[in-house]
């Protein structure tokens, strides 16, 4: 197996790279980590390791230094050589030293004599077929003859970045321009880019279209391979291996031959076969494909290096190709790559396969089950061990996704003969490529009571989380197979490795299944082989031992539920199977939805919930869990209070707390600080002394298998079992009584950062511990409220109907042959969102092409507006228990519904105004942003696993109204494909349905080695440490690079971190340079118009502005304003912060009336949300007033500071600091106000001199208010004002008041302000707490 080349820089890594400080504990060197050895430094280790090489080379430039470690293999070091700009053309060679062959899978370490000036010599090799084949795709893709690649798995303009047409880069060590750093009175001429920004302006579809770029230099006209392939027997044996045909851009012609020596020009032609090299003068030949090019075409070199140039112009992250992540695809695409002229003809693409596969097509297929396997038993006692290991793991199971993704893709389409064509549809397997694939339906009737298809199709993607969560255990000895699930043409396919034995045909008296249930409960098997390694998962999962009965009442005892399987594969390995019932069932949600032996029809009289697979999460598990082990350490302590030993501090016993994970201990100590264990509200300890408790002896564990139909035979079991059904009744008690008010109160409260979209809503949920079947209760629990929870209404309304039509389209595709996808899918769309335009549309059909497909379901056809208002109604009142109001179809946001369901259904439309009523007014919805007369919601990131149920992202949307401009036609071509009715205008047509990509969900596990880094580096940085804390983050950043590769999200997340920190530390450069890459891998792995990616751009205009960069900033901030207008709309809960940092970045180009407008929406925004008397809203007053000052609006600033003192004195009392400062505020602002009036003659004789207010956020030593990744805990440590207000509270001017009354009245120097210091006195108190920045 292959090892592909992780994205790592082969130059020395001492000096800063990424983000690597000259410290960082760890040397890296392609892909390995070397730890320094007992008694050397760094500076030692980092000597003895790195070094330089030289290698000597056959050709020019004949010798190239190379910087390598001892710990990277050979291979690594030939991959760097392949790689240089200067020998690019060698690929098939070795490296000799002293004489001696090198092998290419050792360490340099075992090189005999290596060492730093050591010399290598590579030597050319003889070419195999695999070889020439290899190299002759190299070539092409190094000089862009590759050409437009059509991938049926990726989408169109997969992986796509808009960073350098938005911020492109620039050294933050080169110093800012001076019209970004104006001098004191003189105002920039240059635009910026928020000046013809309209905050009641409707979203552009530009913004998310990359611009019509040049074509790249041409190189060559053609090359590929020749007609004449492959080669005769009696020459393939003479060294002959392919024929190649070459068009330089002379428009000569030349046919050339591929031998095991490497490549000549023969003497064939079209018509004429004579492989033979050519007499001289014509006769060319050499080693490299590529040097032969550039001796037959005098221009190749000059375009060569033209090629080069283009491609240096955009970031490399943004041309690299993904390789551990599969590319996100937008959904919107621009028309010029739907057009019949972006499709260029290449006849070797349809030549891929066999270039890749060879004839045979053998070399591609590979027992992803063993490699898998194998790769997790790999050795991890040391860290290098680990690193290998973890690298590997990610790699494979990446390739697996993709390999198992395109398989299923096949399947939908029914390209793959099944293996049991005699079943039906639903129960027919697969195995293509070395996976098994099966639907995600209930084809054999295994799920009959439990809902059918519907429990089916939710029991796989449980299924899929259960692996993910046994993968992250990674324990020794206990094995899962290969798992994704895909969603596509409206069917769920599950892929599979193939687990050996799992096809055995056992003996009559064996189970097929070694451990759990056999035949769903009535058979159950017991292996005391299994029973130790599922115990470990039963323990680190909260899984309780248990025991069941099978249909002849015989106990069992289980150590998970009945529904695991346990199975011993022919190669000896256990393997652990159907893991969708790790957690107990919501038993609270069965009871008031399902009815036992009920006839589950579609009927809409029945509204018994679809399905009983309402299993609960395993993050409400684990909170649970959390809540009675604080409760459990703070009855501990009060006993020892009791007992009279609270001021003793023993060394306790190990005990176990969490049970066993990835193979060692838990990195959870078994004695626990009670500070930190017990709720924060219920402090433990009063002296603020810390008690060390042992939680040995705690335990909580859930029976899963409790309301499931387990009948207890004795009393003491059916009192054991009564018991078990209380407490997974108390957990959804727990669920129902306290996470559910918590996420509203926090979400009221700001403490939470609101989602932006459906995605981060779902997230969010997900992450406390919330189904998604409860955002029916979540509108219930925000009935009747305003603002914040108004906004989380209309979400959650939103995304409910999303969902709900998302089944009813997955209904209708399932049965429906791919060639009618796209008029099913244009048709519905217009029964939703197209009813303005046309109140009854047509499905358009080809009533030819039905012919072919007579048991097809076309139902579809027959759906009216009114029909799909019912269905969607009935589908959210089944599954969310929520009544639509009435007229919700008008009220729907219809941009970002159809953004929200293309995303769901993983459309890719062409981009274009959709017209979406018939008043030629094209617009992303109606009047009404949002629904049910709601304002929008905008704010969290959703795409990430990090911790961010308190993350205040403060974004802006930046809208201040509902109105809409008007345009008299739509401004984008569209491009007509189908068949269309001449006289029927709607709203979608098949033809905007540009493509189809599955949406998937993999269970590849994360990195334990970077994450423990992560973790131990943030703990160190809470703890003041900032010196090891730093060097753990670096670490961690050179693990998550090394196991993941570049381009993956979870590196992209760890940039963001590690940018936020160098930020706080004052290393600006650095902290823009990974800032930069963190919105490009953002782009390109999640989504140019994801949440995370917004967030990271206005991090990035924040580092930017913080480092005097302020156009570019503000670029950034224009972008992600933008993109959020697009996906959400106006009036986010979360703006303020965004729309204030808009401002003061105005403020330092001292464009004074424009910031005033956007303190001035932003203030508008939080009377709206957060109510015309709330504190927030009087902090904004008070930032409003200091700006009418610089805008010499004194009038006005005095009456705004007027209503800012009023709101504080009502809500924080007179003693207050704030009521105080807005006092002293007032005071002088008033009496300057008078003095003003008096001399007004005076004013109008002379000229006014203007005020400069250099506000603290805007100088490098205080940038702008953190924007993304906080903590409510962070930002407000505990003040009882409200999030929003701690958030804004930090614009207010630094200066005493007298200095600023002084500037006001014509005197004092402006360039000065007053030492810090003198503010700690003065400031809001919400500003206190916050010194600390942003959280990692």
């Amino acid at each position: 197996m292959t090892q592909t080349p992780i994205l790592v820089d082969n130059q020395d890594h001492s000096h800063i790279e990424n983000g690597h400080a000259e410290n960082s504990p760890a040397i890296v060197e392609n892909g390995d980590v070397s730890i320094p050895a007992k008694g050397q430094t760094k500076e030692e280790q980092i000597t003895e390791n790195v070094f330089q090489v030289n290698i000597n080379l056959p050709h020019a430039p004949y010798d190239i230094q190379v910087m390598v470690s001892t710990q990277e293999q050979v291979q690594d070091l030939r991959q760097s050589i392949m790689e240089s700009p200067g020998t690019f053309q060698y690929s098939c060679f070795h490296l000799e030293s002293n004489g001696d062959r090198i092998n290419d899978f050792v360490e340099l370490s075992e090189v005999k004599g290596l060492s730093a000036g050591s010399k290598l010599k590579l030597v050319e090799d003889p070419y195999t077929e695999k070889e020439a084949r290899m190299h002759l795709i190299r070539v092409r893709e190094i000089i862009g003859a590759a050409g437009q690649k059509t991938d049926t798995l990726f989408g169109i303009s997969a992986g796509l970045s808009l960073h350098d047409n938005v911020s492109p880069w620039k050294d933050p060590n080169v110093p800012a321009t001076s019209s970004e750093k104006p001098l004191n009175g003189v105002t920039t001429d240059k635009k910026n880019a928020l000046a013809d920004y309209a905050f009641d302006g409707r979203p552009s579809i530009d913004t998310i279209l990359p611009p019509i770029l040049e074509q790249a230099p041409c190189t060559i006209k053609y090359l590929g391979l020749s007609a004449w392939n492959p080669p005769p027997p009696h020459l393939r044996q003479t060294g002959h291996l392919l024929y190649l045909q070459l068009t330089t851009n002379e428009g000569e012609q030349y046919q050339i031959t591929s031998c095991i020596s490497g490549f000549f020009v023969n003497r064939s032609s079209n018509n004429k076969f004579d492989p033979f090299p050519r007499q001289a003068p014509k006769k060319a030949a050499a080693h490299s494909l590529f040097t032969l090019i550039g001796i037959l075409s005098p221009s190749f070199q000059k375009s060569f290096e033209a090629l080069l140039d283009a491609n240096n112009k955009r970031d490399p992250l943004a041309n690299f190709q993904l390789t551990n992540a599969i590319p996100s695809s937008p959904w919107l695409v621009s028309p010029a790559v739907t057009s019949l002229t972006a499709h260029q003809p290449d006849l070797t693409r349809t030549q891929e396969t066999y270039l890749m596969s060879g004839v045979e097509n053998t070399e591609t297929l590979r027992d992803w089950n063993e490699e898998i396997q194998s790769t997790r038993e790999l050795p991890r006692e040391t860290v290098q061990d680990r690193v290998f290991r973890e690298r590997l793991i990610s790699k494979i199971f990446a390739e697996f996704n993709e390999a198992a993704a395109r398989g299923a893709v096949l399947v939908a389409r029914g390209e793959i003969a099944p293996l049991n064509p005699t079943e039906s549809k639903d129960a027919q397997i697969f195995v293509y490529n070395n996976v098994f694939f099966s639907f995600g339906a209930d084809g054999v009737g295994t799920f009959t009571s439990e809902g059918g298809d519907e429990a089916a199709r939710v029991a796989v993607g449980k299924d899929v989380a259960g692996v993910k969560a046994v993968n992250q255990l990674d324990i020794p000895g206990l094995a899962t197979p290969g798992t994704i699930i895909v969603d596509y043409l409206g069917k769920r396919i599950v892929a599979q490795s193939i687990v050996p034995g799992i096809f055995k045909q056992r003996e009559p008296d064996e189970h097929q299944v070694d451990y759990g249930g056999v035949e769903g409960r009535d058979v159950v098997a017991e292996n005391d082989a299994f029973t130790s390694t599922f115990s470990q998962v039963s323990k680190a999962l909260k899984v309780k031992r248990h025991p069941v009965w099978d249909k002849d009442g015989k106990k069992h005892m289980l150590e998970g539920s009945v529904e695991t399987k346990g199975l011993l594969g022919t190669d000896g390995r256990k393997y652990i199977l159907d893991l969708y019932r790790l957690t107990p069932l919501d038993v609270h949600w069965l009871e008031g939805t399902w009815n036992e032996g009920v006839d589950k029809t579609s009927s809409q009289d029945n509204l018994d919930y679809p399905h009983r697979m309402t299993v609960l999460r395993p993050e409400l598990v684990e909170a649970y869990w959390r809540l009675k082990m604080g409760e459990y350490v703070k009855a501990e302590v009060e006993k020892r209070k009791q007992s009279g030993s609270a001021n003793s501090h023993p060394e306790l016993s190990n005990g176990v707390s969490g049970g066993m994970a990835n193979g060692v201990e838990d990195k959870q100590d078994s004695t626990v600080s009670s500070e930190q264990s017990a709720p924060t509200d219920q402090p433990v300890e009063e002296n603020g002394d810390q008690e060390r408790v042992d939680i040995s002896a705690f335990s909580l564990t859930l029976n899963p298998d409790v309301f499931s139909g387990q009948l207890p035979q004795t009393l003491d079991e059916k009192t054991e079992w009564a018991r078990d059904e209380r407490e997974v009744k108390a957990v959804c008690d727990f669920l129902r009584q306290k996470i559910l008010p918590e996420l509203i109160h926090d979400l009221k409260e700001g403490e939470a950062g609101f989602p932006m979209d459906g995605q981060s809503l779902t997230q969010l949920m997900h992450r406390r511990g919330i189904n998604i079947r409860y955002l029916g209760k979540l509108c219930s629990l925000a009935e009747g409220q305003d603002g914040r929870l108004g906004a989380l209404k209309a979400l959650a309304v939103q995304e409910m109907i999303g969902r709900a039509f998302k089944h009813l389209v997955n209904l209708y595709l399932k049965n429906l042959p791919m060639a009618f996808a796209a008029d099913c899918l244009a048709h519905l769309l217009n029964c939703l969102l197209g009813k303005g335009l046309n109140k009854s549309p047509r499905a358009r059909l080809d009533e030819e092409l039905q012919d072919y497909y007579q048991e097809a379901d076309y139902s579809f056809a027959k759906a009216t507006p009114e029909s799909m208002k019912s269905e969607i109604e009935y589908q959210v009142r089944l599954r969310y228990r929520h009544e639509l109001v009435r007229d919700w179809m008008d009220e729907v946001p219809n941009l970002q519904m159809l953004r929200n369901i293309a995303l769901k259904l993983g459309l890719q439309l062409v981009a274009k105004d959709y017209q979406f009523t018939n008043d030629s007014q094209l617009t992303n919805g109606s009047s009404s942003p949002l629904l049910n007369g709601a304002t929008g919601k905008h704010g969290m990131n959703g795409h990430t696993n990090r911790t961010v149920d308190g993350h205040n992202n403060g974004h802006v949307n930046g809208h201040s109204g509902g109105k809409k401009k008007r345009k008299g036609g739509r401004n984008s071509p569209t491009i007509s494909i189908g068949t269309a009715f001449p006289h029927e205008q709607s709203t979608f047509s098949p033809s905007d349905i540009a493509n189809l990509v599955p949406v998937i969900k993999d269970a590849c596990p994360k990195s334990v080695l970077a994450e423990e880094a992560l973790e131990a580096g943030k703990i160190s940085m809470m703890q003041k440490q900032n010196e090891i804390g730093q060097e753990l983050l670096l670490e961690s950043l050179t693990l998550h690079e090394q196991i993941y590769g570049i381009l993956n999200p979870e590196v992209a997340r760890v940039y963001h971190q590690l940018a936020m920190l160098y930020y706080q530390l004052d290393e600006k450069s650095a902290a823009i340079e990974l800032a930069h890459k963190a919105v490009i891998i953002s782009e390109r792995t999640l989504g140019i118009d994801s949440n995370e990616t917004i967030l990271s751009y206005l991090n990035l205009a924040l580092f930017e502005h913080g480092n005097r960069n302020t156009t570019l900033a503000l670029s950034c901030v224009r972008h992600a304003l933008d993109l959020w207008k697009l996906i959400y709309g106006p009036k986010h809960p979360d703006s303020i912060t965004t729309l204030n940092n808009a401002a003061v970045m105005l403020q330092q180009l001292q464009l004074y009336k424009e910031s005033r407008q956007w303190f001035e929406v932003s203030l508008a925004i939080s009377e709206e949300v957060s109510g015309k008397q709330s504190v927030n809203t009087a902090t904004l007053l008070f930032q409003l007033a200091q700006a009418l000052v610089l805008d010499q609006d004194h009038k006005g600033a005095v009456h705004r500071m007027r209503e800012a003192y009023s709101i504080f004195l009502a809500k924080l009392g007179p003693e207050d600091p704030n009521t105080k400062e807005s006092e002293k505020w007032l005071e002088q602002l008033t009496s300057n106000a008078v003095s003003m009036a008096k001399h007004a003659k005076d004013v109008q004789a002379r000229r006014v001199r203007r005020v400069l207010f250099n506000n603290p956020r805007v100088g490098a030593a205080r940038p702008p208010l953190p924007q993304a990744g906080q903590t409510s805990a962070d930002l407000a440590s505990g003040d009882s004002g409200g999030a929003q207000a701690t958030r804004n509270s930090r614009f207010n001017d630094s200066r005493s008041i007298d200095e600023l009354i002084k500037f006001i009245e014509g005197g004092g120097d402006m360039s000065k302000t007053s030492p810090a210091k003198k503010r700690t006195t003065r400031g809001n108190p919400k500003r206190r707490g916050r010194a600390a920045g942003a959280a990692i």
